[in-house]
């Protein structure tokens, strides 16, 4: 039977000064919080909006980083994004993966999460007065750990988790999870993998969280699939169970062979927070008329 794995893993921050990434110090990730959770339907929120953008960035190596480079100045222009998830980021480097074709990243603004130490540090180097530093602290939100979750993949797919601490609940977390399910007809596996994912977000110390990027939903029982597990699909929360076109994240834009038709493969799902927002992000064309992507990016604004 499979048992998922856990690791922990650093994440790194920008220095402006030294331009490049350095690895912060986080906690362990350990296999449960201590503190026992609330139920996640008992959690009250504190109000404070995060913007979460979700993009498979298409792995194919034809013009590859300028496809790259022109999704990621879409979703930073628009200044709206707290968080960005990516599918497909693949390097020409092929030791980057430890072999695997492609992975997840996590993108995080250092404007609305930080670690103790980084905020330490801004708030000592920082000369505005008392009132002022006590705001920005309080806007923030603080990191505790990260990991990466194996999954049932014939691909060698897993979960990427970044822990923030709950800032409506002290001393649990709220969980942000960016995945890649399994492809093609493969339903039992992401069926086994929504499963896995869902039980990440129930988990002693935890007050929920968002699990986000591309589903594969290309079946018609992975329509459901996030609700069967009592989590709530944002989508389906503010524009209904919408099919064809209506929300489609993949295939839109282009002929699609063996009858394949566009579909709402991406997918938003959370559990203990409240979704208020959420758009699909069309891509835009190269030179010779190639899409960014082969899929759409969604953008979800969700309270915490």
């Amino acid at each position: 039977m499979f048992r998922p794995h856990k690791f922990s893993i650093f994440l790194s921050a920008f220095d402006d000064a030294a331009r490049r990434w350095t690895a912060i110090s986080l906690r362990q990730h350990t296999a449960s919080i201590p503190k026992p959770s609330p139920r996640a339907a008992n959690r009250r929120t504190v109000g404070e909006r995060l913007s979460l953008t979700s993009w498979n960035v298409h792995a194919s190596p034809f013009q590859r980083v300028e496809r790259s480079q022109l999704i990621l100045d879409r979703i930073l222009g628009s200044k709206l994004s707290d968080i960005i998830f990516l599918q497909e980021v693949a390097s020409d480097d092929d030791a980057a993966f430890k072999g695997v074709p492609f992975a997840t990243m996590t993108l995080l603004s250092n404007e609305r999460f930080a670690t103790p130490l980084l905020a330490e540090k801004k708030d000592g180097g920082d000369a505005k007065g008392e009132e002022e530093e006590e705001g920005t602290r309080d806007a923030r939100m603080m990191l505790h750990s990260a990991f990466r979750m194996t999954l049932p993949s014939r691909y060698e797919r897993d979960a990427l988790c970044v822990n923030f601490h709950d800032p409506a609940t002290p001393g649990n977390v709220v969980r942000l999870l960016n995945v890649h399910l399994d492809s093609l007809d493969a339903y039992f596996r992401r069926a086994f993998q929504v499963n896995l994912l869902n039980g990440v977000l129930r988990e002693g110390g935890c007050s929920g969280g968002v699990i986000a990027g591309d589903f594969n939903a290309i079946e018609r029982d992975d329509r459901t699939l996030v609700e069967k597990h009592a989590l709530v699909d944002a989508w389906v929360k503010l524009h209904g169970q919408t099919t064809g076109r209506d929300g489609a994240t993949w295939g839109v834009g282009v002929e699609l062979d063996n009858g394949l038709k566009p579909g709402r493969l991406d997918k938003v799902a959370m559990l203990g927070l409240e979704p208020v927002d959420i758009e699909v992000l069309q891509p835009g064309r190269i030179d010779d008329g190639t899409p960014w992507s082969d899929h759409c990016g969604l953008r979800c604004t969700f309270i915490v």
